[in-house]
This record gives C-alpha cells, sequence and structure tokens, in this order.
C-alpha cells in the first residue's frame, strides 16, 4: 500500500514524464488527500518539429528528449512552485510508442528517482493517461471513450476494472494517416501536420471519392490514404497542364470527412451496445473541430453529450501521465527501479484499472 499521508500533507504530489513520440512533456500534478481532487501545478512541453515533406524519426526524436529533458523538467518544477521533498512518485510513459523516444525519457526518469533519493516511480501506460486526464478534465462519468492519435485509434468503454477496447484501427492510426498526407502535400509540420490539414480542409468545397473502410467494429485507412496520394499525383500534374479540377484544401476536406465518418460510425455502435450516451474524445486529433463538430451531431441525435479537451491536455503531456501514475500509486501501485522499462507495445486493455469501481 502507499505510504499513509501525515497529518500535516494536505495532497499528493506526481511529477509526470511523457515522450512517446515527437513531444516531450513533463507536468506536475496535486490531488487532494480527502477528495482526490486534482490540480494541474504546471505543465510543460516541447516539440520536436521535422522539415516539411518529412516525418520524425526515432533516433531524432529521442536525441530531441534527451537534449531537451533537464530544461523542461527545471521548468516544470519551477511553474509548480513547489520542492523536490514534496513529490511523492515520478510516473513515466512505459508504452505504448516509438522505442528511442519511450528509453530518453524512461532513463531520464529514473535518474530523477534516484537523484531525488529513491522516489518511486510508477510506470504509466499512454493510453490510459489520455483516457484519465479526459474524465479529470470534462467531469465524463462513464463515456464511451474514442481514442485518436498519432499512433492509436480505439473506441474504449469501461467494464470490470479494465478499459476494454471494443474497435481499433487494423492497419495505421488516423492521426498516422493524416501526418502522412501532409507529407504528401508537403505542408507544414510546425506546430503540427494535423492542425495544418484542418486548417487547410476549412477552405475546401469538393467532396471527392474515397474508399470508406469500416469492418465491424474496426476501421482500415491505408487504402484511404493510397487513394489519397493517387490523388494529390492526379492533381499536380494537372496544375503542371494549366488545368484544376480540385485543390489541396478540397483534398484534405475530403479525407478528414471520410475517416472522421469512419470514427463517428464505430463510436456510435459501441454506444449502442453499452448503453451510454457520453462521448469521450482523446488523443491528439481529439483537438480538431470538425471531429468535434461530426460527433457531437451523431450524439444530439442520440440525446447523448460529447466530452473534449483543448491542446493542453488533448496533445502528448506530462500531466496526464502524472496523473494516471498518481492513480495508481494511491493503490498501493509502484514500479520497481529493476523493472521500470519501457515498451513499444502495451494494450489499453492490458492495465487492471484498481482506482475505479
Amino acid at each position: 500500500m502507499a505510504a499513509p499521508i501525515p497529518k500535516n500533507k494536505r495532497r499528493r504530489i506526481a511529477l509526470g514524464c511523457e515522450g512517446s513520440a515527437n513531444k516531450l512533456g513533463i507536468g506536475v500534478i496535486a490531488h487532494d488527500a480527502v477528495t482526490g481532487e486534482p490540480t494541474v501545478l504546471s505543465n510543460v512541453r516541447h516539440t520536436f518539429v521535422s522539415p516539411p515533406g518529412t516525418g520524425f524519426l526515432p533516433k531524432d526524436t529521442a536525441a530531441h528528449h534527451r537534449s531537451f529533458f533537464v530544461r523542461v523538467a527545471k521548468q516544470a518544477l519551477a511553474d509548480a512552485g513547489i520542492s523536490i521533498s514534496e513529490i511523492d512518485c515520478i510516473c513515466y510513459t512505459r508504452g505504448p510508442g516509438m522505442g528511442g523516444p519511450l528509453t530518453s525519457v524512461a532513463i531520464g526518469a529514473r535518474t530523477l528517482s534516484l537523484l531525488w533519493g529513491n522516489i518511486p516511480l510508477v510506470g504509466v501506460n499512454h493510453c490510459v493517461g489520455h483516457i484519465e486526464m479526459g474524465r479529470a478534465i470534462t467531469g465524463a462519468q462513464n463515456p464511451v471513450v474514442l481514442y485518436v492519435s498519432g499512433g492509436n485509434t480505439q473506441v474504449i468503454a469501461y467494464a470490470e476494472q479494465r478499459y476494454r477496447i471494443f474497435g481499433e484501427a487494423l492497419d495505421i492510426a488516423v492521426g498516422n494517416c493524416l501526418d502522412r498526407f501532409a507529407r504528401t502535400l508537403e505542408i507544414s509540420n510546425d506546430p503540427a501536420p494535423g492542425y495544418n490539414i484542418e486548417q487547410l480542409a476549412r477552405r475546401g468545397q469538393t467532396l471527392l471519392d474515397l474508399p470508406y473502410a469500416v469492418k465491424g467494429m474496426d476501421c482500415s485507412f491505408s487504402g484511404i490514404l493510397t487513394r489519397a496520394d493517387e490523388l494529390a499525383a492526379q492533381m499536380k500534374k494537372e496544375l503542371s497542364q494549366g488545368k484544376e479540377t480540385f485543390t489541396p484544401a478540397d483534398l484534405c476536406f475530403t479525407l478528414q470527412e471520410t475517416v472522421f465518418a469512419m470514427l463517428v460510425e464505430i463510436t456510435e455502435r459501441a454506444m449502442a451496445h453499452v448503453g451510454s450516451n457520453q462521448v469521450l474524445i482523446v488523443g491528439g486529433v481529439g483537438c480538431n473541430e470538425r471531429l468535434q463538430e461530426m460527433m457531437c451531431a451523431m450524439a444530439a441525435e442520440r440525446g447523448g453529450s460529447v466530452y473534449a479537451t483543448d491542446e493542453r491536455f488533448c496533445i502528448d503531456n506530462g500531466i496526464m501521465i502524472a496523473h494516471a501514475g498518481l492513480l495508481a500509486y494511491e493503490t498501493g501501485f509502484q514500479t520497481p527501479l529493476d523493472e521500470s522499462t519501457c515498451t513499444q507495445r502495451f494494450r489499453t486493455d492490458e492495465v487492471f484499472v484498481k482506482w475505479r469501481n
């Protein structure tokens, strides 16, 4: 069991370290000792941005995280206004994610633990971090969760102390699909390729034909991306001939409308299956206002509600790792130093959610 809170200590505090992809995030959160109410004390993030037309390689992303870890950690502590002695546990992303970046941040978390007097470590599932942060920020009680990011696409619902996966991407994640198409169009990666596709899509007027690949509760995006790439090549050829049948904005608009319609469909099916009228959208793609708008239209027809967060919490961040880790720590969970590894594959439903009834 976690150590009892001294009578003069009114809260538990966790420092969370996230680095599963191109964003390095370190944040500090406090839980009220009586009510468990979370308070965000700091939330610092630094993003590795690659040139337009390129993605981020694991070795380059890992080098970025190593370079910025110390300064981001110092900034998180300074913003939180706490001393090291107040920290109850150090939480880090155990997986899923990219091996190099995960390892860099795990080593950073272990170093802090040892440097600061063997503060307990807590390895956290990245997906569960998104879910718990979303629940805490929005107040959603027992929603169907649509988790959409660069590396994951899952429809999830809670049952019997597990987050059960009802449907997922069979190949590439929806965020990866959008990011790769941004590379095709050589759209800037600053601040994020998906965000820039969203802005361009708002100017689109022509809806083109793309495959629609829903298979039961699962989705497939690779064929859609292939066809979108073919249309982009056709567009460039026509432009070289002085013709313009459709524009990059039309392509972005079409891609968004198609893949988001698929996500709304499988989410609605999950809602019907579990009898829920709440949808919580988490993950980096969850910031997309068009996705939120389409989901709200579906939920309204069912008399339901949609919950989503802004970019501070839906994009990868250290706070979500701190919050989920502290929830686990408060039930007595710790990660021994010699087991504080990380893994690229860590299923959401592998986690025993002891803190929920």
